[in-house]
């Protein structure tokens, strides 16, 4: 369900490749995500090209921004990589450069290098912002994104029959319904974007990233109210509902969030109330960067001198996050009644082996707050019992999350430590457990 969001030209990164090694790790630590490309690059220094066109001179970018063409090649090498990881993509063409054949001919090229790894494609990158981004300033307007999605939908669909579309992968709710009655063919998710943080002028003193708002039950109702509405208009056309891109704010560069433990324990419960919901895709958007200097929001980032680094990829604190999300496994949400324990939400999972995940996300902070006696009621006696946990020593911390007293994804199930104070045949469980913590617990009967 979780993965890593990123620009359309990081297409064009050698290191997206099965022989970077540390690329490999890192997928491997997220259990077969989904890779999606696309972002602000794409309808901007995105240069699709099947027969080696020179970059036009118009695609212009930056030392840390570069324009970029891209071609098959390009896919031949990313696919080494997924192969090599059991991970899955989902692409974007190019709609601030209006051209549906050219958007065809990658999907043909696609389709035929990727199979069925490639999961879908979006026509265009929050197309609602195009005008106030100045992407196109031919007036454009949401009926003029449904003429051109329809022509893109038509030539994708003559060379790639089978590929679902995804759309609007806008941030404007206003845009969801007219692609979900847009008349095209292979229409199958509704795709929305979503940075719970978006203030950055302080016009709105509960959506500024800080670490006060960050950390708060408005917060986690904000966006799970945000999410139902999307699932609402999608389940009622019947339509997978997916947010491809996300991170806790919109605001560019550093704030007082960035970086922190404090992410990851907002990842963590970020997804699993998306997920609970009936949100089926949830990716968080990260860049090739390097670790200094590079975007502080991304989850993955690289060694070396900035900005395109040295290719050493490595996590940051909410890359941690997702991969404790992976460490689950799959599983169906079981209703949970939970009271007390202040800022901290819990949710349990039934396995196909009929054992239960319990998750608790204990959002309190480990600088104030006390540990938490906890007691769950299971669903039968237990006979075994074991646990992970992600820890931080204060919010604002930096490069100190660890899992199980590691920089590493969670060991498998069998080999985890057993619940302190695990009561075997009990179908009642006590636990103390420290503010600023993700603590999976995982029972058999």
């Amino acid at each position: 369900m979780t993965g890593i969001s990123l620009e359309a030209t990081d297409l064009g990164d050698e290191d997206l490749s099965a022989s970077n090694a540390s690329m490999v790790k890192l997928l491997n630590e997220l259990d077969q995500p989904v890779l999606r490309f696309g972002g602000n690059a794409v309808d901007r220094r995105f240069f699709w090209t099947s027969t080696n066109e020179p970059l036009p001179a118009s695609y212009t970018g930056s030392a840390a921004q570069p324009a970029r063409a891209v071609g098959p090649a390009d896919l031949t090498r990313l696919n080494t990589l997924l192969e090599a990881t059991g991970t899955r993509v989902s692409l974007t063409v190019d709609l601030g450069h209006y051209d549906p054949a050219r958007a065809a001919d990658m999907m043909k090229h696609a389709t035929a290098i990727l199979g069925e790894r490639l999961l879908s494609v979006t026509v265009g990158n929050e197309p609602n912002g195009f005008v106030d981004n100045g992407v196109r300033k031919d007036g454009y307007s949401l009926e003029k994104y449904l003429t051109e999605l329809h022509a893109y939908a038509k030539a994708i669909y003559a060379v790639a029959p089978n590929l679902p579309i995804a759309g609007p992968g806008a941030y404007d709710q206003k845009w969801w319904q007219p692609f979900i009655d847009a008349d095209i063919p292979q229409k199958k998710i509704l795709t929305f974007h979503h940075y719970p943080l978006y203030s950055c002028d302080g016009g709105d003193p509960k959506g500024s990233p800080t670490m006060s708002n960050l950390m708060s039950q408005l917060m986690h109702d904000r966006a799970a109210d945000y999410h139902q509405a999307a699932l609402k208009a999608g389940t009622a056309a019947g339509l997978e509902t997916w947010l491809p891109e996300t991170g806790i704010a919109a605001c560019p560069g550093s704030n007082e969030t960035s970086k922190t433990h404090a992410s990851a324990l907002w990842t963590v419960d970020y997804a699993l109330n998306a997920a609970q919901l009936g949100i089926t895709q949830v990716g968080f958007h990260s860049s090739m960067l390097t670790c200094k200097g590079g975007p502080p929001m991304s989850a993955i980032c690289s060694a070396g001198s900035y900005p395109q680094g040295n290719g050493e990829m490595s996590g940051r604190a909410n890359f941690f996050g997702i991969s404790m999300l992976a460490g689950l496994g799959e599983g169906k949400f079981l209703k949970v009644a939970s009271n007390g324990g202040g800022l901290a939400f819990s949710y349990a999972l039934k396995n196909p082996d009929g054992s239960t995940t319990v998750v608790i996300v204990n959002e309190n902070n480990p600088e104030t707050a006390a540990q938490m006696d906890a007691t769950i009621t299971l669903p039968g006696r237990a006979l075994t019992g074991t646990m992970s946990q992600l820890t931080g020593p204060s919010y604002a911390a930096q490069d100190a999350t660890l899992i199980d007293g590691t920089r590493t994804e969670p060991r498998p199930i069998a080999d985890r430590l057993t619940v302190p104070g695990f009561k075997h045949g009990e179908s009642t469980q006590k636990i103390k457990l420290t503010a600023g913590t993700v603590t999976v617990l995982n029972f058999t009967y």
